[in-house]
């Protein structure tokens, strides 16, 4: 087996007829070239033996998620290569894998927090005085109302193109993990005005992306991260927060506030509930007004 070949063959499958983003396969060339150099000077690449302990390997240098990622490529790519008929006999169906991956739940953002930092964007463009800083800020603003309006991941709204964006009828057209296409509202007015206003000074014929940068250019996931922990040091708040803690928070104030969680399934574009219902360990606040409400030891004089 030519090893180099059969993942360009894996990428090039993943990409075309997959429909995979081009994250995900970059993150799958970055495994498979990890695996290349464990095997350097062991070219026997479908030995039961040597992948075992490769997978030992990553176990004791990686986390266990990033350990069952890395391994998940591998096994995705084994499986191409024997739908491809390139090996005959797959040397994962002679491996049992176990995994004990702790559970980690989402980190949220405290609601006055979220208000906090949307309170300060907006103000912000009250006192610029250069046209292109104004435009930044629009941006940064527009980018934050989204963020918690609609819950996408910061890939997916950094990838946003103008054509997915309709101001007239308040949604968005999103393109998330697998290809996999969703629509979400934007019925808060705010939002769409943030959006709006950012759309009029900042968009231009021709252009591809809704977010750009400078050059005109598709702005960065790692500029989004970069402009929300500026925020945060500037507002006063004292942890971490990044973009997906607003996804996460998206998602548990909704079921907070009682909404279905398959609605909320749809929103997250997530393919199976068991991913959605991660949220439901986290959201407490309706099981606290229960416990106070209606648990017999209220009743209790005692």
């Amino acid at each position: 087996m030519q090893y180099s070949k059969s993942v360009k063959d894996f990428l090039d499958f993943c990409l075309h007829q997959r429909g995979l983003s081009k994250g995900t396969v970059k993150a799958y060339d970055i495994d498979l070239n990890q695996f290349n150099e464990f095997m350097r000077e062991n070219k026997n690449w479908c030995s039961k033996e040597n992948l075992t302990g490769y997978i030992s390997y990553l176990h004791n240098k990686y986390k266990p998620k990033s350990a069952k990622r890395k391994i998940a490529t591998l096994k995705a790519f084994y499986n191409f290569l024997e739908y491809e008929e390139i090996i005959e006999v797959n040397p994962f169906s002679k491996i049992k894998l176990k995994y004990r991956e702790p559970v980690v739940l989402p980190k949220t953002i405290d609601l006055s927090d979220i208000e906090k930092i949307l309170v300060y964007a907006h103000s912000q463009t009250q006192y610029i005085t250069s046209k292109y800083q104004y435009e930044v800020d629009l941006r940064s603003v527009a980018i934050l109302e989204l963020l918690f309006a609609t819950g996408a991941r910061i890939s997916e709204l950094c990838s946003l193109k103008v054509r997915d964006v309709n101001l007239k009828e308040k949604y968005i057209k999103i393109y998330g993990k697998g290809a996999k296409e969703r629509v979400i509202s934007i019925p808060n007015p705010q939002v769409i005005k943030a959006l709006r206003k950012y759309a009029e000074l900042n968009s231009k014929e021709g252009d591809e992306y809704f977010f750009t940068n400078r050059l005109k250019n598709r702005y960065s996931e790692q500029s989004a991260r970069n402009m929300i922990t500026k925020y945060i040091k500037e507002c006063g708040i004292n942890y971490h927060i990044t973009p997906h803690m607003f996804r996460h928070s998206f998602a548990t104030y909704l079921l907070d506030n009682d909404v279905d969680i398959r609605y909320i399934q749809h929103l997250l574009g997530h393919s199976s509930i068991a991913t959605t219902q991660i949220y439901t360990h986290i959201s407490n606040t309706k099981e606290k007004s229960i416990l106070s409400k209606k648990h017999p030891r209220n009743k209790f004089k005692a």
